[in-house]
């Protein structure tokens, strides 16, 4: 029995002449056999796991009774898809069937299937992936949904069982999302991920006939595989890609969607081919429970051709990142290969091949059930425009031969022993086609059932009612089990004033679901600048106590951010850049904050350094120096203190301040304050009800030709007692590139605020290009408003002049050598990272410039917009339309 296709010698030294494997035999096997995706000009496809529901028909499903090379095989789906002329269902080409997975006693086997392509409807009307069972006792096969207009309603993959029988898998349906967009006064559409491809792949789970489909995650990306560990929890591969952060982690979650929290990874994408931080980018793919409770994964890039990568398992148990050191450095501890030879997954030649899929015998020993492919290359010389050319082995000798191509993978199914050494094969591997992935129908121990939260008794009546959660921050001032400052000091009002307090509020800011073209096609400029933040919508404000603590209740079924903020409402700290996921009555507890590129646990409670902050020393006495009568349970924060007592706050859609804490019979209470929207004299982004009574659904939504740009055209003449004009402070009237005679200048301070169309960017007004971009200095010559030009220089400072191709000189008329000029640019007044990024502010503090000349009101706004990415537009539906 050959060991690898094409005749070659098996490099590796592994298969060969082996007999059959007598321990397994017994053991049904379901495999996915495929053509090798190819695009329009034949040349392989791509094969990312960003773009989860590309379509390669080709594929079939197929089931052998017994994992031998030998045992007979036979189609699951063979006419399964058959034309129907006459109700005009004519289906072209194949289908794709792919995500199988084995419910715990081996009798059903689930997967994602995809119909093939119908004659003559447009792409958005064809088939979508939907989720499918097999029971391998009565050969009865099924889809999950049964009516085809909810099975259409969206992408279903990656099924997985869960111990009661139901089903979770991912899918791009967001049933409660969709649903949350009518509150909205938005039309129900799945919202794309945030690079803005397909919509979002979340979470869901149903019943196993298809009913009661309940979406579990709230991401803005894809969430991806998920499988079910052995201890009840959902284990799957996030994508974290909000503000371009762009990491696929492994996170789990209770099967009703509460306690999201991330397992492993997040500081280990670095981890293929290579060490410490050259290692190449790779992904945890396909995870799934080994049985001495290790996570085998397939190690490869998140995009590439090869559809192959490395056997690796994850001990997730002990560990949550990879190395023994931060920034990947240290030693490799959290993960190992299980391939007996190194497996290169940097996109180039990998000797001892490629693992497309690899999946787990329970039966006691250490084998795999993988699709493997031999590393071959083509022979220089012999391929031509109409043959592939011959294929050799990757051995030492070709390797070094100048010239060599890699040849196609060559994907075939084999059982690997990794502690044995052994390879045997099952099915040989042929030209043009691979075994994609492949499962047993052996039996494996159930994982244990975490029941549903039953409300009133699990989980808090009234908050499930309305729909709400609730979020308890230990105290802001733990960053990573570390104080930031002396909370026990800033807790006590003797020792510290509210105005002496750093972190003043909270801010909760929402995603803002992008919808594709078909349902409506905006101009894409309405992201600003820098789109990275998508659109957000700020949900409310919630005061930090003394300690840095916070309990409030925040929306659920929602995607949401923090920000904590100062007295101005300016972002103090970097952007939150995960999700953040609550269900209805959940009650989520954090430690603190953490900076991003912290390797500290953070989130994931098993192993999260303790708190920085104790609370309350002991039982029935007050915090020192605080209200005699706000008596503490031992251990309690501030925020748990009053929420008991008064109940779970909810958020403000303004900043206020009352001292609820300082004793006054100590010293006096810090004085009560305010930043009101309403006072505003500009139009408000809110409603008119919200601006007083703020509610659950009440947001805060910006759009700067709305709402910032009526700050700079806002009149502001300062006049006497008669009412005569003594001097014009409009913005605009002083920034413009007409001074009161209506003669050209330049700007005051080259800042024109204007709001007219911008003659450099024409998607924007004037002031967002010269407030938000790089801008030139500019001059006034010759009576006209120029840019300021400089000779240009090279790294060494040398002056630089005209060259041609050949490098020599170019001459002026006169003979002399032409220059190279280039513009000078300002420093940027505005920064799409924040308002603390942002020069802006710095003259209207006291002794700038332009002190007292814009409102708290006024800088409160523009903070605001600054800080969630200073988008052009926040609302896709109120954005210009192409």
């Amino acid at each position: 029995m050959a060991g690898c296709g094409g005749g070659s010698s098996d490099s590796s030294g592994l298969g060969g002449d082996q007999a059959e494997d007598p321990v397994v035999v017994d053991y049904p096997v379901v495999y996915v056999r495929r053509a090798l995706p190819r695009d329009e000009e034949g040349e392989l496809a791509g094969d990312s796991v960003y773009s989860p529901a590309t379509f390669n028909p080709g594929a079939e499903l197929l089931l052998r009774d017994r994992a031998t090379a030998t045992a007979p095989e036979r189609s699951l789906t063979e006419d399964l898809f058959v034309s129907d002329e006459e109700a005009g269902i004519v289906f072209e080409g194949g289908y794709d069937v792919k995500d199988l997975a084995v419910s715990a006693d081996g009798s059903q086997l689930a997967f994602a299937m995809r119909a093939p392509d119908i004659e003559g409807l447009d792409d958005d009307e064809q088939p979508s992936w939907n989720i499918w069972l097999y029971e391998f006792e009565s050969a009865e096969l099924t889809r999950v949904i049964s009516s085809d207009l909810i099975a259409e309603e969206g992408d279903d993959i990656s099924p997985a069982f869960l111990p009661d029988g139901r089903l979770a898998f991912t899918s791009t349906r967001q049933r409660r999302s969709r649903a949350l967009l009518l509150d909205d006064n938005k039309p129900q559409f799945s919202a794309l991920a945030e690079n803005l491809d397909e919509p979002a792949f979340v979470l869901h789970v149903m019943e196993a006939d298809g009913s009661d489909i309940q979406q579990i995650s709230y991401n803005q990306s894809h969430d991806l595989t998920p499988t079910v560990l052995s201890n009840g929890r959902i284990l799957f591969n996030r994508w974290d890609n909000m503000g371009g952060t762009d990491r696929l982690s492994l996170y789990t979650v209770k099967p009703d969607g509460t306690d999201l929290q991330l397992y492993y990874g997040y500081h280990s994408q670095a981890t293929g081919t290579g060490s410490g931080t050259d290692a190449v980018t790779a992904t945890f793919s396909k995870p799934q429970q080994m049985p001495d409770g290790r996570i085998l994964v397939t190690l490869r890039t998140p995009e590439g051709i090869a559809y192959g990568g490395d056997m690796v398992v994850i001990d997730a148990e002990n560990y949550s990142e990879a190395f023994s050191e931060a920034e990947q450095q240290g030693a490799l501890q959290g993960q190992e290969s299980l391939s007996v030879e190194q497996v290169i997954i940097d996109g180039g030649l990998s000797p001892h091949g490629l693992f497309a899929n690899a999946w787990a015998f329970h039966d006691g020993t250490s084998r795999l059930l993988v699709s493997w492919s031999e590393c071959r290359v083509i022979e220089p010389g012999t391929a031509t425009e109409t043959e592939a050319g011959i294929t050799q082995p990757c051995t030492d000798e070709w390797l070094a031969t100048p010239d060599i191509e890699p040849a196609d993978p060559l994907y075939g199914l084999w059982i690997y022993d990794y502690d044995e050494g052994t390879q045997r094969p099952i099915i040989q591997p042929e030209e043009g086609v691979m075994i994609s992935e492949a499962v047993t129908a052996d039996t494996r121990p159930v994982p244990t059932f975490i029941p549903q939260p039953i409300p009133g008794i699990d989980i808090d009546r009234d908050l499930y009612d309305e729909g709400m959660a609730v979020l308890d921050i230990r105290s802001v001032y733990d960053l990573d089990g570390v104080e930031l400052l002396d909370i026990d000091v800033l807790a006590d009002p003797l020792q510290t004033t509210a105005a002496e307090r750093p972190a003043r509020f909270l801010r909760v800011v929402k995603a803002v679901g992008i919808p594709d073209e078909d349902i409506l096609d905006f101009d894409r400029s309405a992201f600003g600048r820098n789109r990275s933040q998508l659109m957000r919508e700020i949900v409310g404000y919630t005061p930090i106590q003394p300690d840095g603590s916070v309990r409030v209740k925040v929306p659920a079924d929602t995607p949401l951010a923090i920000s904590v903020v100062d007295e101005n409402g300016r972002r103090l700290f970097g952007r939150h850049n995960n999700w953040l996921q609550f269900r209805a009555g959940e009650l989520r507890k954090c430690q603190g904050c953490h900076i991003a590129d912290s390797e500290v646990p953070h989130g994931r409670t098993d192993m999260e350094p303790a708190s920085a902050w104790g609370g309350a020393p002991t039982s029935a006495l007050a915090f020192p120096n605080t209200e005699p009568g706000l008596t503490a349970d031992m251990g309690e924060t501030m925020a748990q203190l009053l929420a008991r007592v008064a109940g779970h706050p909810e958020l403000e859609g303004d900043l206020n301040f009352s001292d609820n804490w300082t004793d006054p019979a100590l010293r006096a209470k810090d004085p009560s304050s305010e930043l009101l929207m309403s006072d505003l004299t500009t139009p408000a982004p809110t409603t008119l009800p919200c601006l007083s009574s703020w509610s659950a659904d009440c947001r805060t939504v910006i759009h700067y030709p709305d709402h910032i740009q009526p700050l700079w055209d806002l009149p502001r003449e300062i006049t006497d007692d008669m009412g005569t004009v003594l001097e014009d402070r409009t913005c605009t009237a002083c920034h413009s590139n007409r001074d009161a005679a209506g003669m050209s200048q330049v700007p005051p301070g080259q800042l024109d605020l204007r709001g007219d169309q911008s003659g450099v960017n024409n998607n924007y007004s004037t002031s967002y290009v010269e407030l938000i971009f790089d801008n030139p200095t500019e001059e006034l010559r010759d009576g006209a408003v120029q840019n300021v030009l400089v000779q240009d220089t090279d790294d060494d400072g040398n002056l630089l002049f005209e060259t041609n191709e050949e490098g020599e000189l170019i001459l002026d008329l006169d003979g002399n050598p032409i220059p190279v000029m280039v513009t000078v640019n300002i420093q940027r007044i505005m920064d799409t990272s924040g308002a603390s990024a942002s020069r802006f502010f710095n003259v209207f503090e006291a002794g700038g410039v332009h002190e007292g000349e814009l409102s708290a009101a006024e800088l409160r706004l523009i903070s605001e917009w600054l800080d969630i990415g200073a988008q052009y537009y926040n609302n896709p539906f109120e954005a210009p339309v192409n």
